[in-house]
């Protein structure tokens, strides 16, 4: 199995209560994509870190192989929720892959 991990923050201009919303679609969304997506097994969506983190939001997910994070990078369900609910309102985009 190999991990995924995202960490994203904010753009400045976003309001605290927009990102509440925010965080319900892109949660949904990106959840949603375990169905769609070959290779994604499991997909969870930080949306409440403590106070010692740098980043508002994560997205964690495992994947059966690593061959698997390509197809789900270029998948058009998940660019199409990328580019729908994510993309638009973070900056900051951190990642990283392990086995």
């Amino acid at each position: 199995m190999v991990h995924h991990i995202v960490m994203w923050n904010f753009k400045p201009e976003i309001t605290e209560d927009r990102k509440a919303k925010l965080k319900v679609n892109m949660e949904k969304n990106l959840k949603a994509l375990t169905d769609v997506v070959p290779g994604l097994l499991t997909v969870d969506f930080i949306t409440a870190p403590i106070p010692s983190s740098t980043h508002d939001i994560a997205l964690i997910t495992t994947l059966e192989k690593k061959e698997d994070i390509a197809v789900y990078a270029n998948h058009p369900a998940h660019v199409k929720v990328a580019d729908t609910y994510v993309r638009p309102y973070v900056c900051d985009r951190c990642c990283l892959d392990f086995e």
